[in-house]
């Protein structure tokens, strides 16, 4: 679905026609190498896993926070090998269970309560910014916003 809407918006190589013409359960690794070719024929390098997953990692907070994410869908990946590098991150993380059977028993507590609970860490990845090509992330308004109050003590100049 994504090669067809890359050319429809106007990218277009042999590749990512072949791409786009694959049947839905073709081989992984068939649909892996051409994929991967058809982003070198256009001219975009993939991030490396670390920060690949990362970014992941952020989609899935924003997925969860709109809605499209149930509880179960968390627990779909294998989210306890991250490499989390900000505390925001790590909290997100932490609160993902290891497997979607176990989500009651791993975690020990009430889905209501571990709802609202991923529900402030998403937001407070979200809010940390997003990742930039090297994987620092890219500070947000509000969040420049808040190290300027605590850095003049909570005094905003006007």
């Amino acid at each position: 679905m994504t090669a067809a809407q890359a050319l429809a918006i106007g990218m277009d190589t042999p590749t990512l026609c072949e791409l786009a013409g694959l049947p839905r359960h073709a081989d992984p690794r068939d649909i892996r190498d051409t994929f991967e070719q058809a982003l070198q024929e256009l001219g975009i390098k993939l991030p490396d896993h670390h920060l690949a997953q990362r970014y992941a990692l952020r989609w899935l907070a924003a997925r969860f926070t709109a809605g499209e994410v149930d509880l179960a869908e968390l627990a779909s990946d294998d989210w306890s090998e991250t490499e989390a590098e900000t505390a925001e991150e790590q909290a997100f993380v932490a609160l993902l269970p290891p497997c979607a059977c176990c989500i009651e028993y791993t975690l020990g507590i009430d889905e209501a309560a571990w709802e609202a609970q991923l529900q402030v860490a998403a937001r407070a990845l979200l809010t940390d910014g997003a990742l930039d090509a090297a994987g620092a992330p890219v500070e947000s308004e509000g969040r420049r916003s808040r190290r300027r109050g605590l850095e003049t003590g909570g005094v905003q100049s006007r």
